[in-house]
């Protein structure tokens, strides 16, 4: 579905804004708010229409809620004092006032958003697990680590995920792949472990022959991509770690941090893969701080697809249990540690941990409070452009 309107075209299945024919940045939830504003354009929208069609019924303040609206505005070409386009009546609500018109999936022309051409195959673990393993693009190597939440072909829905792999393959030669236990890879294994993670990264890159690639490693996945790197230098040529740890919650020697890590698993249990949960609430909060109604149920949505919630909360008790600060020191490859300043999931301290105890390497302090990257925060070219420029080797 597109929407037309003034000089401005609206792709909801692309999840893009142009206006006179060039792209605008949006955030996501200034997107979203955009669209109910149009889905809704036939009547005047309370402030708890809103909240409720786009923060799915969570506090929000009034100052948020107006900064939101001047931000669809500017995006559209509108203001607050012409109020072309986006109306505010007074004591009522907003109403979309600009003429629309509507283009359906069947009457538009074929885009590029569709998932890119990957090749799926699969690798056999020293200890008989297969792991799914897929590369998309061409260019110089990138090996991205799993993370906790990995489904190779799903991840091209996401409207978090998609963008970020279309970037990368763009660019390079990306490898990815799913950890044991989760998305295409086998869900029963018995061993659950950061020695399991190392063991899965390694299959995928003596599977695949790699003898010289970058190496990127996403939160949890950091940990494998530290070790891979210190222990085979010859073969890594950058490291680059984002939202990385190098000690999990129950490592960090804060009874606040093993409280939480105890609390989200026991949520977990019981509100996996439902959107409407306490466990969901409290996942979106942490790992993506503007999350929109979408957001938290593509989460849900890949929850469910990506591995049960048993298998789930093995995989995040391992995680919580990680500790690879002896590990660091060793590490003589080139690094890049990227980290957002207010991430609620792994604290600024722990990427100044591992920059620090990593020899020589460079550290990136983005504005942000979002563990997973997202489309539309400012920070989000910046992490592009940051891995982008230190993984091509000199």
């Amino acid at each position: 579905m597109r929407y037309s309107f003034d000089e401005c075209v609206l792709d909801l299945e692309r999840r893009e804004l142009a206006k006179g024919g060039q792209p605008v940045d949006i955030e996501p939830q200034v997107f979203d708010l955009l669209v109910f504003l149009l889905r809704n354009r036939e009547r005047v929208v309370s402030r708890n229409d809103v909240i409720a069609g786009v923060w799915g019924g969570r506090i929000v303040s009034e100052s948020t809620l107006a900064s939101r609206v001047n931000a669809v505005r500017r995006a559209i070409g509108d203001d607050g004092t012409a109020q072309r386009l986006v109306k505010t009546i007074v004591r009522k609500g907003f109403r979309f006032v600009g003429g629309v018109r509507e283009e359906t999936a069947a009457a538009m022309a074929p885009t590029p958003g569709a998932p890119l051409a990957q090749s799926i195959s699969f690798c056999h673990t020293s200890d008989g697990v297969n792991i799914a393993v897929a590369t998309v693009g061409d260019g110089p190597i990138l090996v991205k680590t799993a993370n906790w939440l990995n489904h190779l072909e799903h991840d091209w829905q996401s409207p978090i995920w998609s963008p970020m792999l279309r970037r990368l393959a763009a660019r390079f030669r990306l490898v990815r792949y799913d950890g044991r236990g989760n998305g295409l890879s086998d869900r029963e294994v018995a061993d659950i472990s950061l020695a399991g993670f190392e063991r899965d990264l390694e299959a995928v890159i003596d599977c695949l022959g790699l003898q010289r690639f970058a190496l990127l490693g996403l939160s949890q996945g950091g940990a494998a991509a530290a070790i891979f790197a210190a222990r085979h230098p010859d073969r890594v040529s950058r490291l680059i770690l984002y939202g990385a740890y190098a000690q999990g919650r129950n490592r960090r020697g804060s009874s606040e941090d093993s409280t939480t890590a105890q609390t989200m698993l026991a949520m977990m249990r019981e509100g996996w893969g439902h959107e409407d949960s306490a466990f969901m609430r409290a996942f979106s909060s942490l790992y993506l701080t503007d999350a929109t109604r979408e957001h938290v149920k593509w989460f849900a949505d890949m929850q469910r697809l990506s591995a049960s919630g048993a298998m789930a909360a093995r995989i995040r008790t391992a995680c919580d249990d990680i500790d690879i600060t002896a590990v660091l020191p060793d590490i003589k490859v080139p690094t890049l540690v990227i980290h957002a300043r207010h991430d609620h999931v792994a604290p600024i301290e722990q990427g100044r941990q591992i920059a620090a105890r990593i020899p020589g390497a460079k550290f990136v302090i983005l504005d942000s409070e979002n563990h997973v990257p997202v489309p539309g925060d400012p920070a989000w070219d910046e992490l592009l452009s940051e891995i982008e420029a230190f993984a091509v080797e000199a």
